[in-house]
């Protein structure tokens, strides 16, 4: 009997061990490349009985879908943010259809997404609304740097992060870097492109983060019409969520401006202040005068009394980087 379950044991361990690996979700990072689902992904806009919509469509891979609704707009352009008031509901788009349908459970709601717009009906096929797909650009993008800043990447010649790569496509850092210079109270801009990944889920999808003085991370994340939770994009990890998930569709380029006052210590080297972050994604405000109360999970550097760089993390997802300025304070 004890040969037979060691036998028996020994096979398992054997077949499990034998099992392949799961395959990586597959990473675009090229908008050409992409799948039939990427052209519905995105944000619609409407208009029914004098209320304004706002709808968030993300792909969950295989032509499986969300629709995440907003009452009064958009998230940072008009949605009142009751998050009372938000519905979510799954499509799918058949095998060789351009378009994809969803429906309320039951039933009484159906509409029809070509990519360009949303065709919303009632269960009889009478039209309720028409919503009409836009592109949002973070009104930072592109933003100048000051004459007294520190130019680090400009994708022109200017790149202060030793051993770094460059995306030729983009004109853009990859992932996995660090600054030669270092900061203390500072401000910071970066504008930064998320992979589109539809296969993959929670911290798998598109992670990086961006560390100031390689302390403080403020987490990037393809976290497109999610809840706006710490650990998705613009939240600082453990620390707090942002105030609105302004997080756009993924390979459309990003903001981060950032303002930092670093930990105060005193002549005895103990810490006597916080520090302090402010962060706007997108040209909206996610974290006010934010307390610091340590530095983040995953810190390549701890906390100390010093000036620090700044990081760009690689979390072994394809994220992309430019025009990364700071201006000393």
């Amino acid at each position: 009997m004890r040969l037979v379950l060691l036998t028996t044991l020994l096979f398992a361990t054997v077949v499990h061990a034998q099992q392949p690996a799961a395959p990586k979700p597959k990473a675009f990072i090229d908008t050409a490349q992409t799948d039939d689902d990427f052209a519905i992904q995105g944000e619609y806009v409407g208009d029914i009985d004098g209320r304004t919509y706002g709808v968030q469509i993300w792909a969950q891979g295989g032509g499986k879908f969300e629709a995440v609704s907003h009452l009064g707009g958009l998230p940072g352009a008009g949605w009142d943010g009751d998050r009372a008031t938000i519905t979510r509901v799954s499509g799918t788009r058949a095998e060789g259809e351009k378009s994809a349908a969803f429906a309320t459970a039951d039933g009484t709601i159906k509409a029809e997404v070509n990519g360009a717009s949303i065709l919303v009906n009632n269960a009889d096929g009478v039209k309720l609304m028409e919503l009409n797909r836009i592109n949002r650009e973070s009104p930072t993008l592109g933003a100048r740097p000051p004459e007294n800043a520190v130019m680090l990447f400009d994708g022109k010649g200017v790149n202060r992060f030793p051993k770094s790569r460059v995306d030729e496509k983009w004109g853009a850092l990859m992932e996995g870097i660090t600054s030669e210079d270092t900061f203390g109270d500072c401000s910071l801009h970066m504008e930064f492109l998320l992979p589109y990944m539809p296969d993959a889920r929670g911290q798998g999808r598109g992670n990086s983060g961006l560390y100031l003085q390689g302390r403080y991370e403020v987490q990037m994340l393809d976290s497109f019409a999610l809840e706006g939770k710490d650990n998705e994009c613009g939240g600082l990890y453990k620390i707090a969520a942002p105030k609105v998930n302004m997080c756009l569709p993924p390979l459309t380029w990003q903001t981060y401006d950032v303002e930092l006052t670093t930990a105060k210590y005193n002549a005895d080297g103990k810490k006597t202040a916080n520090a302090r972050i402010t962060v706007k994604h997108n040209g909206v405000v996610i974290h006010e005068n934010q307390e610091l109360p340590g530095a983040t999970t995953s810190a390549p550097n701890q906390e100390a009394n010093t000036p620090g760089p700044i990081h760009l993390q690689n979390h072994g997802n394809p994220v992309r980087y430019r025009n990364i300025w700071v201006v000393k304070k």
